[in-house]
């Protein structure tokens, strides 16, 4: 024994380093799961490491400033510069290359709109509201003017960390923002002060029966006990896997996301692909109507856009009956918050701008564009984006993964994996401690807050003095044939119905605005 320990006390480090390097190489030849690391022992396991580095490789040091997606590099800046209060300019022009097809241009106006003394955005520069109110058009009990115009989408408690729910919340409470809580349930985290849009889909969490079903009785005492609620959404589809269920792993479901939610601790729970309380549209405007009736609030629908049939029908319903969802979400395509198989994500339901124009003509054609909010999502947390947005007909935007960014999302993809490496996506205990809710709350509101002052001054430049002004012939688009440009109007085939809107100032005391005026 003592000869064998003397043998290996006279090993010296680079002995040791050669035996490792042996026995790696022995297991690799004979394992059979890998085929490059028993071809090539020892040097298949670097392929395997650049592989798993390579999305940082490729995100920081090869790809140019708009190369990458879903959101390029100085977008991302932008956001960053945004949150942290910070330079967000550019300098020596441009690096987009504006013949390229499908570039968009806001057209300035020769005489921008002018402030006169005692304007509103004189003293509050991003006061910036929703031009209609939710809920009116309907006689609800409790209508809801969103006092911001950018708004925190659908996102949940348990897709996204406690601590990014939190500052999320506390940002948007500041901002005068509202806040969506996403399927998973009303948590304490959205519940910190500002406006929230009550979201449920298919699993009802939060307000579901013992069956899995919903259980309007509770939504209405969540309603009646959380006066902050100010509208209800209910999801028919998402962006990211429109017509999919899911499962929340057991293992994901903590004590305190089984309280919330409605459902067992450590029990794998099915959201199914479509709603088990209605089966037609009869049933589901009939849903909607008793929701207001019970809780007095706006109720809503959330959509991705595929086949358009049914939209017809519903804008048909609504003619008849009078009544119908106070705002309608339409949800591109091109989101992503939600984790999804690539077939879904990159195939099916349309991007935003297209699916919206189908939809928003449909309810056009029906003269209903004023008894309708039109809340929008997809990329659209960029005030150019927005612009043409609004230039389309949309009322309110809501952001998801801009709000995220804001808040220290660095676009690692992760948020399926529970590693995302921010801690905003993410129930990992150890990577959420590096939030500090305090600054990324204010990082939040500082992005709403730019994003905000920035629109108005696009606004302003193209002559008006709220961005439900623009209109379709405001935007041009390059294209590859040979008139080369052409307006929003000729290329989604139709006119924006004109909003009603006076002058900001009178939306100062609306009884009916949300949030708060800072």
């Amino acid at each position: 024994m003592q000869e064998v320990l003397f043998f290996f006390d006279g090993i010296a480090w680079w002995g040791w380093l050669i035996i490792v390097v042996i026995v790696i190489a022995i297991r690799d030849i004979l394992q059979r799961r890998h085929t490059i690391s028993h071809n090539f022992p020892i040097v298949g396991h670097f392929r395997y490491m650049l592989e798993k580095i390579g999305p940082e490789i490729r995100q920081y040091f090869i790809a140019n400033n708009r190369e990458e997606l879903p959101f390029n590099r100085r977008e991302r800046s932008w956001i960053y510069a945004s949150s942290k209060a910070e330079n967000n300019y550019q300098g020596f022009g441009s690096d987009q290359d504006f013949y390229s097809a499908n570039y968009h241009f806001l057209k300035p106006d020769m005489f921008p709109f002018r402030m006169e003394e005692g304007h509103i955005n004189l003293a509050e520069p991003d006061f910036l509201p929703c031009a209609k109110v939710m809920g009116a058009a309907n006689g609800r009990k409790r209508p809801y003017r969103p006092r911001s115009i950018l708004n925190v989408s659908a996102m949940s408690f348990g897709s996204l960390s406690a601590k990014a729910v939190e500052s999320l919340n506390i940002g948007a409470h500041k901002a005068g923002a509202y806040h969506n809580t996403g399927e998973g349930g009303l948590s304490p985290y959205h519940s910190t002060g500002s406006d929230v849009v009550f979201h449920f889909g298919t699993g009802y969490f939060g307000v579901r029966s013992k069956e899995g079903s919903l259980d309007i009785d509770k939504l209405e005492k969540l309603v009646e006990n959380n006066q902050f609620v100010r509208a209800i959404e209910l999801k028919l589809s998402q962006g990211a896997k429109p017509g999919k269920g899911g499962v929340l792993p057991g293992k994901k479901i903590t004590a305190e996301i089984a309280a919330i939610r409605g459902v067992e601790e450590g029990k794998d729970v099915l959201s199914p692909a479509t709603h088990n309380c209605f089966d037609s549209l009869d049933e589901m405007l009939d849903l909607i109507e008793t929701i207001a009736e019970r809780t007095g609030l706006p109720v809503g629908i959330k959509s991705a856009i595929g086949k358009t049939h049914l939209w017809h029908d519903l804008a048909d319903k609504m003619v008849e009956r009078g009544t119908g969802p106070d705002f309608i979400t339409i949800d591109g395509g091109e989101g992503g918050t939600g984790a999804a198989p690539p077939s879904f994500a990159d195939h099916v339901s349309l991007p935003f701008f297209n699916g919206f124009a189908i939809v928003y003509k449909i309810f056009q054609d029906r003269n209903l564009t004023d008894r309708i909010v039109f809340v929008v999502s997809g990329k659209l947390g960029l005030p150019a984006n927005a612009a043409r947005a609004f230039a389309m007909g949309a009322d309110v935007i809501n952001v998801a993964r801009e709000a995220m960014i804001s808040i220290g999302c660095i676009q690692a993809q992760l948020c399926h994996t529970n590693h995302c490496p921010s801690g905003v996506a993410t129930q990992n205990k150890w990577l959420q401690a590096g939030i500090d809710t305090t600054l990324k709350s204010e990082r939040f509101y500082q992005y709403v807050k730019y994003f905000r002052k920035e629109l108005v001054a696009l606004t302003h430049a193209s002559g008006y003095e709220h961005p439900c002004q623009y209109k379709m012939t405001d935007v041009e688009t390059t294209t590859s044939d040979q008139n080369q440009m052409r307006t929003m109007n000729i290329t989604y085939g139709y006119d924006k119905s004109k909003v009603s809107f006076t002058s900001m100032n009178d939306f100062v005391n609306c009884p009916h605005i949300g949030g708060v005026l800072k």
